[in-house]
Protein backbone atom coordinates (compact mmCIF):
# COMPACT_ATOMS: atom_id res chain seq x y z
CA UNK A 1 0.00 0.00 0.00
CA UNK A 2 3.24 2.65 0.06
CA UNK A 3 2.91 4.37 -3.18
CA UNK A 4 -0.96 4.55 -2.47
CA UNK A 5 -1.09 6.01 0.92
CA UNK A 6 1.53 8.24 -0.53
CA UNK A 7 -0.71 9.76 -2.49
CA UNK A 8 1.64 9.64 -5.19
CA UNK A 9 1.22 8.20 -9.20
CA UNK A 10 3.66 4.95 -8.68
CA UNK A 11 3.52 4.98 -12.12
CA UNK A 12 5.71 7.88 -11.51
CA UNK A 13 8.18 6.72 -8.94
CA UNK A 14 8.77 3.46 -11.66
CA UNK A 15 9.26 5.53 -14.67
CA UNK A 16 11.73 7.80 -13.09
CA UNK A 17 13.49 4.82 -11.14
CA UNK A 18 14.12 3.19 -14.72
CA UNK A 19 14.69 6.72 -16.88
CA UNK A 20 15.36 9.44 -14.32
CA UNK A 21 12.70 11.16 -16.76
CA UNK A 22 11.44 14.39 -14.73
CA UNK A 23 8.86 15.16 -17.39
CA UNK A 24 6.94 12.12 -18.50
CA UNK A 25 4.39 12.22 -20.66
CA UNK A 26 0.98 11.57 -20.14
CA UNK A 27 1.47 8.36 -22.48
CA UNK A 28 4.24 7.08 -21.11
CA UNK A 29 2.38 6.75 -17.30
CA UNK A 30 0.02 5.18 -18.94
CA UNK A 31 1.98 2.67 -20.75
CA UNK A 32 3.42 2.12 -17.38
CA UNK A 33 0.49 1.60 -15.49
CA UNK A 34 -1.23 -1.00 -18.10
CA UNK A 35 2.16 -2.62 -18.01
CA UNK A 36 2.40 -3.58 -14.20
CA UNK A 37 -1.51 -3.51 -13.16
CA UNK A 38 -1.86 -0.58 -11.36
CA UNK A 39 -4.83 0.53 -12.26
CA UNK A 40 -6.25 -2.28 -10.20
CA UNK A 41 -5.39 -1.24 -7.12
CA UNK A 42 -3.50 -2.18 -4.23
CA UNK A 43 -5.94 -5.36 -3.14
CA UNK A 44 -5.73 -6.57 -6.75
CA UNK A 45 -2.36 -6.49 -7.03
CA UNK A 46 -1.45 -8.27 -3.60
CA UNK A 47 -3.97 -10.76 -4.45
CA UNK A 48 -2.10 -11.53 -8.10
CA UNK A 49 1.28 -11.36 -5.82
CA UNK A 50 0.29 -13.92 -3.35
CA UNK A 51 -1.18 -16.11 -6.28
CA UNK A 52 2.14 -16.37 -8.09
CA UNK A 53 4.24 -17.54 -4.82
CA UNK A 54 2.27 -20.28 -4.49
CA UNK A 55 3.53 -21.68 -8.26
CA UNK A 56 7.21 -19.90 -7.03
CA UNK A 57 6.87 -16.80 -8.87
CA UNK A 58 7.63 -13.77 -7.16
CA UNK A 59 7.02 -11.50 -10.21
CA UNK A 60 9.20 -9.83 -11.84
CA UNK A 61 10.63 -5.84 -10.86
CA UNK A 62 8.83 -3.39 -12.33
CA UNK A 63 12.19 -1.44 -13.16
CA UNK A 64 14.96 -3.85 -14.12
CA UNK A 65 12.17 -6.52 -15.40
CA UNK A 66 14.35 -9.01 -13.79
CA UNK A 67 12.23 -12.14 -12.04
CA UNK A 68 12.32 -11.49 -8.50
CA UNK A 69 13.02 -14.52 -6.28
CA UNK A 70 16.54 -15.22 -7.76
CA UNK A 71 17.40 -11.86 -6.75
CA UNK A 72 15.84 -11.81 -3.36
CA UNK A 73 17.47 -15.45 -2.99
CA UNK A 74 21.00 -14.38 -3.85
CA UNK A 75 20.57 -11.70 -1.51
CA UNK A 76 18.90 -13.41 1.00
CA UNK A 77 22.62 -15.65 1.10
CA UNK A 78 24.46 -13.19 1.37
CA UNK A 79 22.45 -11.28 4.25
CA UNK A 80 22.81 -14.33 6.21
CA UNK A 81 26.51 -15.27 5.76
CA UNK A 82 26.92 -11.88 6.89
CA UNK A 83 24.45 -12.33 9.62
CA UNK A 84 26.57 -15.53 10.66
CA UNK A 85 29.89 -14.14 10.75
CA UNK A 86 28.79 -11.15 12.70
CA UNK A 87 26.91 -13.31 15.50
CA UNK A 88 30.23 -14.63 15.73
CA UNK A 89 31.54 -11.64 16.68
CA UNK A 90 28.41 -10.68 18.51
CA UNK A 91 29.07 -13.26 20.90
CA UNK A 92 32.78 -13.03 21.28
CA UNK A 93 32.34 -8.99 22.45
CA UNK A 94 29.58 -10.15 24.80
CA UNK A 95 31.84 -12.77 26.18
CA UNK A 96 34.04 -10.15 26.73
CA UNK A 97 32.46 -7.69 28.29
CA UNK A 98 30.88 -9.93 31.09
CA UNK A 99 34.03 -12.02 31.50
CA UNK A 100 35.35 -10.54 34.67
CA UNK A 101 31.92 -10.80 36.12
CA UNK A 102 31.23 -14.35 35.75
CA UNK A 103 35.03 -15.10 37.03
CA UNK A 104 34.93 -13.12 39.89
CA UNK A 105 30.51 -14.36 40.35
CA UNK A 106 32.01 -17.90 40.13
CA UNK A 107 34.80 -17.49 42.76
CA UNK A 108 32.59 -15.88 45.18
CA UNK A 109 34.69 -12.78 44.92
CA UNK A 110 31.79 -10.21 43.15
CA UNK A 111 31.63 -7.23 45.62
CA UNK A 112 31.31 -4.46 43.39
CA UNK A 113 28.53 -3.55 40.50
CA UNK A 114 30.39 -3.39 37.26
CA UNK A 115 30.28 0.25 35.86
CA UNK A 116 29.69 -0.83 32.46
CA UNK A 117 31.20 1.78 30.77
CA UNK A 118 33.14 -0.40 28.42
CA UNK A 119 29.91 -1.64 27.17
CA UNK A 120 28.24 1.97 27.17
CA UNK A 121 31.03 2.76 25.08
CA UNK A 122 31.06 0.22 22.16
CA UNK A 123 26.91 0.42 22.07
CA UNK A 124 27.01 4.00 20.81
CA UNK A 125 29.45 3.14 18.38
CA UNK A 126 27.68 4.12 14.99
CA UNK A 127 27.63 0.93 12.79
CA UNK A 128 28.58 2.68 9.56
CA UNK A 129 30.69 4.85 11.36
CA UNK A 130 32.63 2.11 12.70
CA UNK A 131 32.34 0.50 8.97
CA UNK A 132 34.05 3.42 7.05
CA UNK A 133 37.12 3.26 10.44
CA UNK A 134 37.40 0.19 9.45
CA UNK A 135 37.29 0.57 5.46
CA UNK A 136 39.83 3.03 5.92
CA UNK A 137 42.39 1.46 8.29
CA UNK A 138 42.47 -1.97 7.22
CA UNK A 139 41.45 -2.29 3.88
CA UNK A 140 42.73 1.25 2.47
CA UNK A 141 45.79 2.17 4.25
CA UNK A 142 47.11 -1.61 5.50
CA UNK A 143 45.51 -3.37 2.40
CA UNK A 144 44.63 -6.37 4.43
CA UNK A 145 41.06 -7.08 3.39
CA UNK A 146 39.06 -5.72 0.63
CA UNK A 147 37.65 -2.22 1.07
CA UNK A 148 34.13 -3.35 -0.84
CA UNK A 149 32.44 -6.19 -2.95
CA UNK A 150 31.30 -9.54 -2.13
CA UNK A 151 34.28 -12.24 -3.13
CA UNK A 152 35.04 -14.48 -0.63
CA UNK A 153 35.50 -15.03 3.52
CA UNK A 154 37.89 -12.01 3.31
CA UNK A 155 35.10 -9.56 2.28
CA UNK A 156 33.32 -10.34 5.47
CA UNK A 157 35.27 -9.71 8.55
CA UNK A 158 35.39 -6.13 8.23
CA UNK A 159 31.04 -5.86 8.10
CA UNK A 160 31.05 -8.61 10.59
CA UNK A 161 33.54 -6.55 12.84
CA UNK A 162 31.17 -3.18 11.91
CA UNK A 163 27.82 -4.99 13.00
CA UNK A 164 28.95 -7.40 15.48
CA UNK A 165 31.24 -5.24 17.99
CA UNK A 166 27.99 -2.81 19.11
CA UNK A 167 25.84 -5.42 19.25
CA UNK A 168 27.85 -8.01 21.16
CA UNK A 169 28.44 -5.01 23.64
CA UNK A 170 24.52 -4.54 24.38
CA UNK A 171 24.32 -8.66 24.70
CA UNK A 172 27.39 -8.17 26.87
CA UNK A 173 26.26 -5.43 28.87
CA UNK A 174 22.39 -7.22 30.07
CA UNK A 175 23.94 -10.49 30.56
CA UNK A 176 26.60 -8.53 32.80
CA UNK A 177 24.03 -7.18 34.51
CA UNK A 178 22.00 -11.03 34.86
CA UNK A 179 24.96 -12.61 36.92
CA UNK A 180 24.90 -11.26 40.18
CA UNK A 181 21.44 -12.73 40.47
CA UNK A 182 22.53 -16.33 38.98
CA UNK A 183 25.46 -16.48 41.13
CA UNK A 184 23.46 -15.37 44.65
CA UNK A 185 21.68 -18.32 44.89
CA UNK A 186 22.41 -21.06 47.91
CA UNK A 187 23.53 -23.28 45.26
CA UNK A 188 26.58 -21.59 44.43
CA UNK A 189 28.31 -21.50 47.86
CA UNK A 190 26.97 -25.15 48.71
CA UNK A 191 28.51 -25.65 44.68
CA UNK A 192 32.34 -23.77 45.81
CA UNK A 193 32.45 -25.16 49.55
CA UNK A 194 31.89 -28.60 48.36
CA UNK A 195 35.08 -27.91 46.10
CA UNK A 196 33.47 -27.63 42.99
CA UNK A 197 35.65 -26.12 40.39
CA UNK A 198 35.02 -22.03 39.60
CA UNK A 199 34.72 -23.12 35.30
CA UNK A 200 32.07 -25.52 36.32
CA UNK A 201 30.20 -23.21 38.77
CA UNK A 202 30.57 -20.30 36.26
CA UNK A 203 28.67 -22.97 33.29
CA UNK A 204 25.73 -23.54 35.44
CA UNK A 205 25.66 -19.59 36.46
CA UNK A 206 26.03 -18.56 33.02
CA UNK A 207 23.01 -20.67 31.85
CA UNK A 208 20.60 -19.55 34.33
CA UNK A 209 21.44 -15.79 33.17
CA UNK A 210 21.61 -16.50 29.88
CA UNK A 211 18.40 -18.12 29.24
CA UNK A 212 16.83 -14.34 30.49
CA UNK A 213 19.05 -12.41 27.73
CA UNK A 214 18.55 -15.38 25.08
CA UNK A 215 15.51 -13.70 23.53
CA UNK A 216 17.94 -10.47 22.88
CA UNK A 217 19.22 -12.26 19.96
CA UNK A 218 15.69 -12.47 18.00
CA UNK A 219 15.98 -8.91 17.21
CA UNK A 220 19.66 -9.13 16.66
CA UNK A 221 19.46 -11.68 13.97
CA UNK A 222 16.47 -10.00 12.06
CA UNK A 223 18.84 -6.39 12.25
CA UNK A 224 21.95 -8.00 11.24
CA UNK A 225 19.65 -8.90 7.87
CA UNK A 226 17.42 -6.62 7.40
CA UNK A 227 18.89 -3.34 9.68
CA UNK A 228 22.21 -3.69 8.36
CA UNK A 229 21.78 -0.90 4.87
CA UNK A 230 24.06 1.41 5.60
CA UNK A 231 27.29 -0.94 5.92
CA UNK A 232 26.15 -3.06 2.87
CA UNK A 233 25.98 0.03 1.27
CA UNK A 234 29.68 1.19 2.86
CA UNK A 235 31.64 -2.11 1.40
CA UNK A 236 29.38 -2.42 -1.70
CA UNK A 237 27.72 -5.75 -0.19
CA UNK A 238 24.59 -6.87 -2.59
CA UNK A 239 22.76 -7.75 0.56
CA UNK A 240 18.59 -8.05 1.90
CA UNK A 241 18.41 -5.19 3.30
CA UNK A 242 20.09 -3.07 0.59
CA UNK A 243 17.79 -4.87 -1.78
CA UNK A 244 14.15 -3.48 0.15
CA UNK A 245 15.62 -0.18 0.87
CA UNK A 246 16.56 0.74 -3.03
CA UNK A 247 12.86 -1.27 -3.85
CA UNK A 248 11.50 0.82 -1.54
CA UNK A 249 13.09 3.95 -2.56
CA UNK A 250 12.01 3.26 -6.01
CA UNK A 251 8.49 1.96 -5.49
CA UNK A 252 9.46 -1.47 -6.57
CA UNK A 253 6.52 -3.40 -4.88
CA UNK A 254 7.74 -6.60 -5.99
CA UNK A 255 11.25 -7.24 -4.84
CA UNK A 256 10.43 -4.81 -1.74
CA UNK A 257 7.12 -7.42 -0.74
CA UNK A 258 9.18 -10.61 -1.71
CA UNK A 259 12.07 -9.05 0.46
CA UNK A 260 9.61 -8.30 3.57
CA UNK A 261 8.00 -11.62 2.84
CA UNK A 262 11.33 -13.29 4.05
CA UNK A 263 12.42 -10.66 6.87
CA UNK A 264 9.14 -12.24 8.29
CA UNK A 265 9.56 -16.01 8.38
CA UNK A 266 12.90 -15.36 9.22
CA UNK A 267 11.80 -13.67 12.30
CA UNK A 268 9.58 -16.55 13.20
CA UNK A 269 11.71 -19.14 12.65
CA UNK A 270 14.55 -17.40 14.95
CA UNK A 271 11.86 -16.69 17.68
CA UNK A 272 10.88 -20.19 17.50
CA UNK A 273 14.57 -21.45 17.96
CA UNK A 274 15.11 -18.78 20.92
CA UNK A 275 12.11 -19.86 22.45
CA UNK A 276 13.07 -23.43 22.33
CA UNK A 277 16.82 -22.94 23.12
CA UNK A 278 16.00 -20.26 26.17
CA UNK A 279 13.51 -23.17 27.34
CA UNK A 280 15.76 -26.17 27.67
CA UNK A 281 18.09 -24.05 29.22
CA UNK A 282 15.41 -23.58 31.99
CA UNK A 283 14.19 -26.89 31.72
CA UNK A 284 11.16 -28.70 33.56
CA UNK A 285 11.66 -25.91 36.46
CA UNK A 286 9.82 -23.13 34.49
CA UNK A 287 6.84 -25.62 33.98
CA UNK A 288 6.92 -26.57 37.47
CA UNK A 289 6.93 -23.30 38.88
CA UNK A 290 10.64 -23.85 40.85
CA UNK A 291 12.93 -21.05 39.24
CA UNK A 292 14.93 -18.39 41.53
CA UNK A 293 13.75 -15.23 42.17
CA UNK A 294 15.37 -12.00 40.01
CA UNK A 295 17.09 -10.55 42.72
CA UNK A 296 20.18 -9.39 42.30
CA UNK A 297 22.38 -8.84 45.43
CA UNK A 298 22.98 -5.49 46.88
CA UNK A 299 26.78 -4.68 45.78
CA UNK A 300 28.44 -1.35 46.14
CA UNK A 301 28.86 0.66 43.40
CA UNK A 302 32.15 0.68 41.30
CA UNK A 303 34.39 3.16 42.97
CA UNK A 304 35.13 4.72 39.33
CA UNK A 305 31.33 5.45 38.69
CA UNK A 306 30.77 8.23 40.09
CA UNK A 307 33.76 10.15 38.71
CA UNK A 308 32.90 8.92 35.13
CA UNK A 309 29.42 9.58 35.71
CA UNK A 310 30.79 13.71 36.57
CA UNK A 311 33.28 13.97 34.20
CA UNK A 312 30.45 13.10 31.38
CA UNK A 313 28.12 15.05 33.07
CA UNK A 314 30.62 18.14 32.89
CA UNK A 315 32.17 17.15 29.63
CA UNK A 316 28.57 17.54 28.02
CA UNK A 317 27.38 20.64 30.00
CA UNK A 318 30.77 22.51 28.81
CA UNK A 319 29.95 21.23 25.30
CA UNK A 320 26.00 22.61 25.32
CA UNK A 321 27.03 26.01 27.27
CA UNK A 322 29.94 26.42 24.79
CA UNK A 323 27.83 25.64 21.45
CA UNK A 324 24.94 27.69 22.76
CA UNK A 325 26.97 30.92 22.23
CA UNK A 326 27.88 30.27 18.61
CA UNK A 327 25.83 30.32 15.38
CA UNK A 328 25.04 26.81 14.27
CA UNK A 329 24.06 27.99 10.78
CA UNK A 330 26.74 30.85 9.68
CA UNK A 331 28.64 29.07 6.71
CA UNK A 332 32.13 30.09 6.05
CA UNK A 333 33.32 28.42 2.53
CA UNK A 334 36.82 29.75 3.47
CA UNK A 335 37.02 27.60 6.37
CA UNK A 336 35.61 24.64 5.03
CA UNK A 337 37.04 21.36 7.11
CA UNK A 338 39.48 23.47 9.07
CA UNK A 339 41.29 21.53 11.80
CA UNK A 340 40.54 22.00 15.26
CA UNK A 341 41.71 25.50 16.24
CA UNK A 342 40.74 28.44 19.08
CA UNK A 343 38.46 29.84 16.88
CA UNK A 344 36.50 26.49 15.96
CA UNK A 345 37.27 24.02 18.81
CA UNK A 346 36.01 20.98 17.16
CA UNK A 347 36.58 22.58 13.45
CA UNK A 348 34.35 23.14 11.12
CA UNK A 349 32.22 20.36 8.76
CA UNK A 350 32.27 20.76 4.58
CA UNK A 351 30.27 23.80 4.50
CA UNK A 352 32.42 25.89 6.93
CA UNK A 353 30.06 25.32 10.05
CA UNK A 354 31.30 25.47 13.45
CA UNK A 355 30.90 21.91 14.60
CA UNK A 356 31.19 22.98 18.39
CA UNK A 357 27.68 25.44 17.90
CA UNK A 358 26.27 22.85 16.03
CA UNK A 359 26.64 20.15 18.41
CA UNK A 360 25.53 22.38 21.58
CA UNK A 361 22.45 23.40 19.41
CA UNK A 362 21.34 19.94 18.52
CA UNK A 363 21.94 18.38 22.74
CA UNK A 364 19.10 19.08 23.97
CA UNK A 365 16.57 18.36 21.01
CA UNK A 366 19.03 14.79 20.47
CA UNK A 367 18.85 13.58 23.95
CA UNK A 368 15.09 15.23 24.57
CA UNK A 369 13.65 12.84 21.19
CA UNK A 370 15.85 9.63 22.05
CA UNK A 371 14.50 9.84 25.19
CA UNK A 372 10.76 10.47 24.59
CA UNK A 373 11.22 7.37 21.63
CA UNK A 374 12.58 5.37 24.35
CA UNK A 375 10.04 6.00 26.95
CA UNK A 376 7.08 5.53 24.39
CA UNK A 377 8.94 2.35 23.37
CA UNK A 378 9.47 1.09 26.75
CA UNK A 379 6.12 1.29 27.66
CA UNK A 380 4.58 -0.56 24.43
CA UNK A 381 7.33 -3.48 25.38
CA UNK A 382 6.41 -3.91 28.69
CA UNK A 383 2.38 -3.49 28.14
CA UNK A 384 3.08 -6.23 25.32
CA UNK A 385 5.28 -8.12 27.40
CA UNK A 386 3.08 -8.68 30.08
CA UNK A 387 0.98 -10.86 27.91
CA UNK A 388 3.22 -13.29 27.12
CA UNK A 389 2.66 -16.23 24.07
CA UNK A 390 -0.64 -13.31 23.29
CA UNK A 391 1.73 -10.70 21.49
CA UNK A 392 4.74 -13.34 20.49
CA UNK A 393 3.62 -13.54 16.83
CA UNK A 394 3.13 -9.76 16.73
CA UNK A 395 6.88 -9.00 18.38
CA UNK A 396 8.48 -11.51 16.17
CA UNK A 397 6.70 -10.44 13.18
CA UNK A 398 7.26 -6.09 14.06
CA UNK A 399 10.84 -7.40 14.94
CA UNK A 400 10.99 -7.84 11.07
CA UNK A 401 10.28 -4.58 9.68
CA UNK A 402 13.20 -2.19 9.42
CA UNK A 403 12.99 1.47 10.71
CA UNK A 404 13.49 2.58 6.95
CA UNK A 405 11.16 0.56 5.58
CA UNK A 406 7.85 2.27 8.48
CA UNK A 407 9.85 5.70 7.93
CA UNK A 408 8.31 5.17 4.40
CA UNK A 409 5.52 3.84 5.46
CA UNK A 410 4.62 6.57 8.00
CA UNK A 411 5.80 9.65 6.00
CA UNK A 412 3.74 8.33 3.07
CA UNK A 413 0.79 9.02 5.86
CA UNK A 414 2.11 12.22 7.43
CA UNK A 415 4.95 13.80 5.23
CA UNK A 416 8.72 14.11 6.03
CA UNK A 417 9.12 15.28 9.84
CA UNK A 418 10.83 14.84 13.31
CA UNK A 419 7.56 13.69 14.84
CA UNK A 420 6.69 10.85 11.97
CA UNK A 421 10.06 9.58 12.04
CA UNK A 422 9.34 9.40 15.97
CA UNK A 423 6.71 7.49 15.19
CA UNK A 424 8.36 5.27 12.95
CA UNK A 425 10.67 4.55 15.43
CA UNK A 426 8.39 3.30 18.18
CA UNK A 427 6.48 1.29 15.37
CA UNK A 428 9.63 -1.14 15.68
CA UNK A 429 11.69 -0.31 18.57
CA UNK A 430 9.85 -1.67 21.67
CA UNK A 431 10.01 -5.44 19.76
CA UNK A 432 13.97 -5.50 22.07
CA UNK A 433 11.71 -4.85 25.33
CA UNK A 434 8.73 -7.11 24.80
CA UNK A 435 10.66 -9.82 23.80
CA UNK A 436 12.72 -9.40 26.84
CA UNK A 437 9.84 -8.54 29.52
CA UNK A 438 8.04 -11.39 28.07
CA UNK A 439 11.22 -13.47 28.93
CA UNK A 440 12.02 -12.62 32.33
CA UNK A 441 7.81 -11.99 33.15
CA UNK A 442 7.37 -15.81 32.13
CA UNK A 443 10.29 -16.65 34.75
CA UNK A 444 9.30 -14.59 37.62
CA UNK A 445 5.80 -16.41 37.49
CA UNK A 446 7.47 -19.78 37.83
CA UNK A 447 8.90 -18.60 40.90
CA UNK A 448 8.31 -20.30 44.32
CA UNK A 449 7.37 -17.04 46.22
CA UNK A 450 5.19 -16.31 43.23
CA UNK A 451 3.63 -19.62 43.53
CA UNK A 452 3.01 -19.04 47.07
CA UNK A 453 1.77 -15.34 47.19
CA UNK A 454 -0.98 -16.56 44.63
CA UNK A 455 -2.17 -20.04 47.34
CA UNK A 456 -2.02 -17.17 49.83
CA UNK A 457 -4.59 -15.72 47.60
CA UNK A 458 -2.92 -12.61 46.28
CA UNK A 459 -4.47 -11.01 43.50
CA UNK A 460 -2.56 -10.20 39.34
CA UNK A 461 -2.52 -6.94 40.57
CA UNK A 462 -1.19 -6.92 43.58
CA UNK A 463 1.59 -9.29 42.06
CA UNK A 464 2.68 -7.25 39.19
CA UNK A 465 2.97 -4.07 41.32
CA UNK A 466 4.75 -5.94 44.38
CA UNK A 467 6.54 -9.02 42.69
CA UNK A 468 6.54 -8.88 38.66
CA UNK A 469 7.29 -5.18 38.14
CA UNK A 470 9.94 -4.62 40.68
CA UNK A 471 11.83 -7.68 39.31
CA UNK A 472 11.41 -6.87 35.67
CA UNK A 473 11.75 -2.88 35.34
CA UNK A 474 15.64 -2.39 35.88
CA UNK A 475 16.59 -5.01 33.62
CA UNK A 476 14.14 -3.15 30.92
CA UNK A 477 15.52 0.00 31.65
CA UNK A 478 18.90 -0.74 31.84
CA UNK A 479 18.43 -2.36 28.13
CA UNK A 480 16.81 0.87 26.54
CA UNK A 481 19.89 3.03 28.24
CA UNK A 482 22.16 0.70 26.09
CA UNK A 483 20.20 1.25 22.69
CA UNK A 484 19.83 4.49 23.57
CA UNK A 485 22.88 5.82 20.75
CA UNK A 486 21.11 3.27 18.56
CA UNK A 487 17.59 5.58 18.44
CA UNK A 488 19.58 8.55 18.17
CA UNK A 489 21.17 6.99 14.84
CA UNK A 490 17.64 4.92 13.83
CA UNK A 491 16.33 8.73 13.78
CA UNK A 492 19.43 10.30 12.32
CA UNK A 493 19.25 7.70 9.42
CA UNK A 494 15.58 8.44 8.99
CA UNK A 495 16.28 12.34 8.42
CA UNK A 496 19.05 11.41 6.13
CA UNK A 497 17.06 9.55 3.37
CA UNK A 498 14.47 12.70 3.49
CA UNK A 499 12.28 11.02 5.89
CA UNK A 500 13.00 13.19 9.25
CA UNK A 501 14.58 16.10 10.64
CA UNK A 502 15.81 17.94 7.55
CA UNK A 503 18.68 19.95 7.15
CA UNK A 504 20.28 22.15 8.44
CA UNK A 505 18.63 21.27 11.49
CA UNK A 506 21.62 20.37 14.12
CA UNK A 507 21.08 16.64 15.24
CA UNK A 508 23.63 14.78 16.22
CA UNK A 509 23.17 11.74 14.61
CA UNK A 510 22.40 13.77 11.33
CA UNK A 511 25.82 15.44 11.89
CA UNK A 512 27.50 11.98 11.82
CA UNK A 513 25.21 11.10 8.79
CA UNK A 514 26.60 13.96 6.95
CA UNK A 515 30.16 13.92 7.73
CA UNK A 516 30.56 10.56 7.34
CA UNK A 517 31.93 10.73 3.44
CA UNK A 518 35.08 13.19 5.22
CA UNK A 519 36.30 10.74 7.34
CA UNK A 520 39.36 9.83 5.50
CA UNK A 521 39.69 13.85 4.85
CA UNK A 522 39.17 15.40 8.26
CA UNK A 523 38.51 12.76 11.09
CA UNK A 524 37.36 15.74 13.27
CA UNK A 525 33.58 16.06 11.59
CA UNK A 526 32.78 13.26 12.76
CA UNK A 527 35.07 12.39 16.17
CA UNK A 528 33.08 15.62 17.69
CA UNK A 529 29.02 14.03 17.23
CA UNK A 530 30.44 10.76 17.97
CA UNK A 531 32.58 11.43 20.85
CA UNK A 532 29.56 13.49 22.66
CA UNK A 533 27.40 10.27 21.53
CA UNK A 534 30.18 8.28 23.57
CA UNK A 535 29.21 10.33 26.44
CA UNK A 536 25.33 10.72 26.61
CA UNK A 537 25.38 6.98 26.89
CA UNK A 538 28.35 6.68 29.35
CA UNK A 539 26.35 9.13 31.51
CA UNK A 540 22.88 7.20 30.71
CA UNK A 541 24.63 4.20 32.14
CA UNK A 542 26.35 5.02 34.94
CA UNK A 543 23.56 7.44 36.35
CA UNK A 544 21.67 3.75 36.44
CA UNK A 545 24.20 1.79 37.98
CA UNK A 546 24.88 0.81 41.88
CA UNK A 547 22.93 0.99 45.03
CA UNK A 548 23.71 4.82 44.77
CA UNK A 549 21.74 5.58 41.71
CA UNK A 550 18.27 6.82 43.97
CA UNK A 551 16.92 7.85 40.46
CA UNK A 552 16.85 3.76 39.19
CA UNK A 553 15.12 2.95 42.72
CA UNK A 554 13.15 5.61 43.12
CA UNK A 555 11.41 4.55 39.07
CA UNK A 556 10.91 1.71 40.16
CA UNK A 557 9.37 1.64 43.61
CA UNK A 558 6.82 4.76 42.03
CA UNK A 559 5.84 2.12 39.16
CA UNK A 560 5.37 -1.00 40.93
CA UNK A 561 3.58 1.04 43.99
CA UNK A 562 6.51 0.26 46.54
CA UNK A 563 7.17 2.92 49.42
CA UNK A 564 9.78 3.25 51.26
Amino acid sequence: MLPWLSGTDPALAVLRARSADQDPTPEQLAAVREQVGLDQGPLAHLVRWLGGLSRGDAGVSWVSGEPVLPEVATAFAVSVTLMLGALVVTVAVAALVCARTLRQGAELRLREERAGTAAAFLAALPKFLLASLLATVFAVWLGWFPSSGWEGPASMVLPALALGVPSGAVIGGLLAQSLPAAFAEPWVRTWHACGFPPGYIARHGLRGAVAGVLPQLLPTIVGLVGGAVAVEKIFNIPGLGRLALDAAVARDLPPLQTATLVLVLLGVVAGLLVRAARRGMLGPALRDGALPALNPPALRPHRFTRWIGGFCALALLTLLVAGLSRDPLHVDTAARLAAPSIEHPLGTDSLGRDLLARLGHGALRTTALALGVTAVSVLIGLLLGMTGRVSAGLTEVASTLPAVLAGLLTTAVTGPSVWGAACAVCLVAWTPYAVQAAALFEQERATEHVRVSKSLGASPVHLMRRSLLPAVLPSVLRNAVLRLPTTVLVLASLGFLGLGEQPPAPEWGRLLSENQPYLELAPWTVLGPAGALVLLSVLAVSSTTGPASPGRRTLVAVLSGRRR
